[in-house]
């Protein structure tokens, strides 16, 4: 599940709010062990998401670098580029 959490920082353009927003889905889904939570928990859940996601948009925020924004368009391509290799 964690896989899917992709490094967000300094990129141009910025993190959206829904990527952040999906990085800390994720996460508590692997915190949690699941994916859907029962309806009990759901509301449990949903804090986590959305305190996490505050957090790391906080972070994202607060964070400086002195290297060059890197393009996402690239960075997708080298992945790509990776993945084709490793499952070919």
């Amino acid at each position: 599940m964690c896989r899917n959490i992709k490094t967000l920082f300094n990129f141009d353009p910025p993190a959206t709010n829904d990527e952040v927003h999906d990085a800390a889905l994720q996460f508590v889904r692997k915190l949690s062990g699941t994916t859907r939570p029962s309806k009990q928990n759901q509301h449990a859940f949903d804090h986590a998401v959305e305190a996490i996601a505050a957090s790391a948009r906080e972070l994202l925020d607060s964070l400086e670098t002195n290297q060059h924004p890197r393009n996402r368009e690239e960075v997708a391509a080298k992945l790509r580029a990776k993945a084709a290799i490793r499952f070919a």
